[in-house]
């Protein structure tokens, strides 16, 4: 497989689906990274984790939708293309 523009957003694809697949109470907070940790007090920076935990409720929030008709159109492309 060549390194190609389409493989590489092939491959962003999947980090995206990967991370929207995520569940909190099965796999997150098995590890560490549920909602109630890294909760800091007011006017504190939040650190690493808490924004790392943010990006990834956000990805599951606002790229449900597009993240089905992206790999729709992906899977459509693979099947006439090869």
């Amino acid at each position: 497989m060549a390194f190609t523009l389409y493989s590489l957003l092939q491959a962003a694809l999947l980090v995206v689906n990967a991370i929207a697949v995520l569940h909190e109470e099965r796999f997150l907070r098995n590890v560490g990274w549920g909602t109630d940790q890294g909760i800091g007090g007011f006017g504190e920076e939040p650190g690493i984790k808490a924004q790392l935990m943010n990006l990834i409720r956000s990805v599951r929030t606002v790229m449900r939708v597009p993240l089905i008709a992206v790999n729709s159109i992906t899977i459509v492309l693979l099947l006439l293309f090869g």
